[in-house]
C-alpha cells in the first residue's frame, strides 16, 4: 500500500496510507468492500469527524463506487447544490451519470422538532433507485442537527426514516439514542431499503464487524 510522511501533533513522523488516510499500521484498507449500489450517496461530515479513529464513513465512501464525500458545517448553497443535483463523474465505475435535472436527493434523517416537516418523496422515484441520490450525515446526533439547521438546501430534502433498524454492530462507540446506527451501518440499511435487496450489502456489513474487531483490539487492557 503506497503511503505518504504526516506529521501528528507530536511532532514525531509517521507514515500514512494513501487510501484511507490513517497511519499505515492502522490502514483500514483490508475492509474496503466495494458493493455494486444503484442509488447514489453523498456523505457530508462534520470536520470533528474526520480525525476520529471511529468512525466508518470514510471505509463507507471507500466501499461505494458511487459515492462523494465532502466535510464541512456549513456548505456554500452553490456547492452544496452540486453536491446534491450535479452529475458525477463519468470516469467512475458506474458508468454513465444521469441528468441533474433527473435525480432526486433524499435525506436520511428522522423528522425533528423545530424544522419544518420534509416534502414528500414521490412513490414513482421509490421504482426507479438510480434517480435517487442519498444524503447523509456523519457526524454525532448534536454535531448533525446543527449541519441540518445551518444549512436550509437540506431541510428542503424529502427524508428517508430508516424502517425496522437492526441493533447496532457498533461496539466501540457509545450510542445515545435507541437503535442509534454508525454512519456505515444506517447507510448499508437506507440503501437496502430503497433497492429492495438485503443481500448486496451483507458483505460490507460483515468487513464492518472486521473493522470494529480492529479497533477493539487497540483499546489498552481492562
Amino acid at each position: 500500500m503506497s503511503a505518504i510522511a504526516i506529521t501528528p501533533p507530536s511532532h514525531a513522523r509517521r507514515l500514512a496510507c494513501l487510501t484511507c488516510l490513517r497511519p499505515q499500521q492502522a490502514c483500514i484498507c483490508r475492509w474496503i468492500t466495494p458493493v455494486a449500489h444503484a442509488v447514489e450517496v453523498v456523505i457530508l461530515q462534520h470536520p470533528l469527524e474526520v480525525a476520529n479513529a471511529k468512525g466508518s464513513a470514510r471505509l463507507l465512501h471507500l466501499s461505494l463506487p458511487r459515492s462523494r464525500l465532502a466535510v464541512g458545517e456549513v456548505f456554500a448553497e452553490q456547492a452544496l447544490q452540486a453536491l446534491l443535483y450535479a452529475p458525477f463523474s463519468l470516469t467512475q465505475e458506474s458508468g454513465t451519470a444521469a441528468a441533474p435535472d433527473a435525480m432526486q436527493a433524499v435525506l436520511l434523517y428522522p423528522e425533528i422538532a423545530g424544522v419544518a416537516p420534509s416534502p414528500p418523496l414521490a412513490p414513482a422515484l421509490l421504482a426507479v433507485p438510480e434517480k435517487l441520490r442519498l444524503v447523509v450525515l456523519d457526524g454525532t446526533w448534536r454535531k448533525s442537527r446543527k449541519m441540518l439547521y445551518l444549512n436550509p438546501l437540506l431541510q428542503q430534502l424529502p427524508r428517508l426514516p430508516l424502517l425496522q433498524a437492526p441493533p447496532s454492530r457498533y461496539a466501540i462507540r457509545k450510542a445515545h439514542r435507541p437503535h442509534q446506527l454508525s454512519t456505515l451501518e444506517a447507510t448499508c440499511h437506507a440503501l437496502m431499503q430503497l433497492e429492495n435487496c438485503d443481500p448486496k450489502f451483507q458483505p460490507l456489513l460483515q468487513a464492518f464487524d472486521g473493522f470494529v474487531a480492529q479497533q477493539l483490539d487497540y483499546r489498552p487492557p481492562a
